[in-house]
């Protein structure tokens, strides 16, 4: 097996890990990861790919924890701008994409790291206000768990039934994602043996996830998540200036 693609199974396996425990997704973690192997758009493509398959894994294993109201006030509107967003991602050069997507991580991990209390009252235009807002940057950047999550934490709502509403919510994000990124050219036959791989690294790294999850405070574990999502966007803006 080359030894690049090991690498990138690896990096993807961790990214699954840290992002079923920390609770923002794994795509704030796989996106800075796999554009070292591949060029942004067809990250973008791919990333949808490897989320349908996290997020019907994530559903399967915390199945009870599903927050219907939630999923809808939370998800419909999600989903409606991850199409938006996907679409005009079509039109922005790959460049501003990506140093937009490092600076949003940056500015959010020193967010939640500086008001790690930080809330936001839960009413349901919140809901609202939150899921456009992470759909949108799903489309557009790849990535909205992190907006999603703190509008989640508003409703207090228990670690499995967390992991669990967000994945309903994220998997129908994905599946119009991906749908609008086939269309866009973002999806490619020469990456299928990433797509194939990631579908099982879905699988394996959301159970070792929650089984890191039931043995560690998700609190504590959030802190290391923050720090290492600060350092990955500080490198991917450091690698796209010196390309």
């Amino acid at each position: 097996m080359d030894i690049s693609f090991l690498l990138f199974l690896l990096l993807s396996l961790l990214a699954e890990i840290l992002g079923t425990v920390g609770g923002f997704g794994s795509s704030v973690f796989f996106v800075p990861f796999a554009n070292l192997f591949i060029d942004f758009k067809s990250v973008l493509g791919v990333t949808a790919i490897f989320h349908l398959s996290s997020n019907i894994s994530k559903l399967f294993l915390f199945k009870d924890g599903l927050n219907k109201r939630l999923m809808i006030d939370i998800g419909i509107p999600a989903v409606i701008m991850v199409i938006i967003g996907g679409i005009c991602s079509k039109y922005l050069p790959e460049g501003l994409l990506q140093i937009a997507f490092a600076i949003f991580i940056i500015i959010s991990s020193l967010f939640f790291l500086a008001f790690k209390n930080y809330t936001i009252n839960p009413s349901t235009k919140n809901a609202v206000i939150g899921g456009s807002a992470s759909g949108f940057l799903a489309g557009i950047l790849g990535t909205g768990g992190a907006i999603r999550g703190i509008t989640m934490v508003a409703f207090n709502i228990e670690k499995n039934e967390f992991v669990a509403t967000s994945a309903a919510i994220d998997f129908a994000v994905d599946f119009s994602r991906a749908v609008v990124y086939f269309f866009n050219g973002y999806i490619h036959l020469r990456h299928i043996n990433y797509m194939i791989s990631l579908l099982i690294i879905g699988f394996v790294g959301t159970w070792l996830g929650k089984k890191l999850l039931s043995r560690i405070s998700q609190e504590r574990f959030k802190t290391i998540v923050l720090l290492l999502l600060l350092g990955i966007g500080v490198f991917s803006l450091v690698q796209y200036v010196q390309s």
